[in-house]
């Protein structure tokens, strides 16, 4: 193909994604599975490294989510809530754990500890407490500006709305994940095409009390900006979490080696029916604080994570055409 045939093939996967984001993030409703949107994901960000003259402000390199709704006051994010990238075998770990070291400029034996945290696939959200009280609570949005639903997470049980704990941040941002356990959603099936639609579409109610009568479920995971935070690694703070009464995934682990992380991964693989909500993959996050500002970031995804992705469970399939017949 010459350039210009690339480039209106690489605009044409452009305008499928944000069509796809659009239906997913503002309408509630994903039009192919997670697998198949990753597939497409990772080509047009193949192309672009390929084809320096590919450039497109929607890019999935370039843009998390979809713009917020109109429904909402929007917010602009103190610290962005990025994307990260993805790992789909133990290769990318590999090559993942290799350009760490290579970044840091460190020696080949030098080791690094990572948090292993299950991603629940729900929906993502940042809560913000100033002297110990939850005052603002923004959706993903776009990644840099948020919807201000902060009337409906205050209906989640699992959010502490004040927290008396002395060594409490004078102000931080919260960041977690919302759903709905599997077991919960049995009684909405009847509404919602799955578990992380019944949450999406529960928070985006304009109504709170339409939101309180959902088992809607959170877990903390991270922050955004903390003004007096005083922990030196991931799993301190998700320590820290605990004892400020947020709900922490029991499932999370120190690890040391990619051998490692593999097995952890197909252990989770394996009982992940049994647990009684969705994860999609496992995030491994560098754990020393440190050495995270010392990785920094690139485009929209830190250096020092990645979402290792589980294989598809289920897929959405689109009926054509129906042809009825009559027999004898």
């Amino acid at each position: 193909m010459n350039n210009e045939e690339i480039k209106k093939d690489y605009l044409k996967k452009i305008k499928k994604i944000i069509k796809l984001n659009q239906s997913y993030y503002d309408k509630n409703s994903p039009l192919i599975s997670d697998g198949e949107y990753d597939i497409l994901k990772k080509k047009i960000i193949f192309l672009e490294k390929k084809y320096n003259f590919l450039d497109h402000k929607d890019s999935p390199s370039k843009r998390v989510g979809f713009r917020p709704s109109r429904n909402f006051k929007k917010i602009n994010h103190k610290v962005p809530m990025l994307s990260l990238s993805n790992a789909f075998s133990e290769e990318d770990l590999i090559n993942f754990e290799k350009k760490i070291v290579n970044y840091l400029n460190e020696e080949t034996n030098f080791t690094i500890e990572y948090s292993a945290e299950p991603k629940i696939d729900g929906i993502s959200a940042s809560l913000i407490y100033k002297k110990n009280k939850l005052v603002t609570g923004l959706s993903r949005g776009d990644g840099q500006t948020g919807e201000d639903i902060t009337d409906n997470l205050k209906t989640i049980k699992d959010i502490p709305q004040n927290i008396d704990a002395k060594d409490f941040p004078e102000e931080i941002d919260i960041r977690g994940e919302v759903f709905i356990q599997n077991s919960d959603f049995k009684k909405l099936a009847d509404k919602f095409a799955n578990p992380r639609n019944a949450a999406s579409g529960s928070l985006r109610q304009k109504n709170p009390e339409d939101t309180k009568r959902i088992p809607l479920k959170f877990i903390a995971y991270t922050f955004g900006f903390g003004k007096g935070l005083k922990v030196n690694n991931q799993s301190d703070f998700l320590k820290k979490l605990s004892e400020w009464g947020f709900k922490t995934n029991h499932l999370n682990k120190i690890i040391v080696g990619t051998k490692n992380l593999m097995e952890n991964y197909n252990q989770i693989e394996k009982k992940r029916s049994d647990i009684d909500f969705d994860i999609d993959g496992i995030v491994y996050k560098i754990n020393d604080f440190q050495m995270q500002s010392r990785l920094g970031f690139v485009a929209n995804a830190p250096r020092w994570a990645i979402a290792h992705k589980f294989s598809a469970n289920s897929g959405i399939s689109k009926i054509l055409d129906i042809d009825i017949q009559i027999g004898r």
